[in-house]
């Protein structure tokens, strides 16, 4: 038979762990420079102002 002792301090170390964890992976994400974005958005616009300087001459 399986043994019906449940240790409940192992199961609050657990979920701290876990709490503590998804906390900096959340953290981890939340630091993203918005660079990368600005970055496209402004060579998306270049690309179409050339296109259309291209096409209107």
């Amino acid at each position: 038979m399986s043994d019906q002792h449940i240790d409940p301090a192992g199961n609050t170390q657990q979920f701290r762990a876990f709490a503590q964890r998804s906390e900096q992976e959340s953290a981890a994400t939340a630091k993203k420079s918005p660079v990368l974005p600005i970055i496209a958005v402004v060579l998306a616009v270049a690309i179409i102002g050339v296109a259309a300087f291209l096409l209107l001459r």
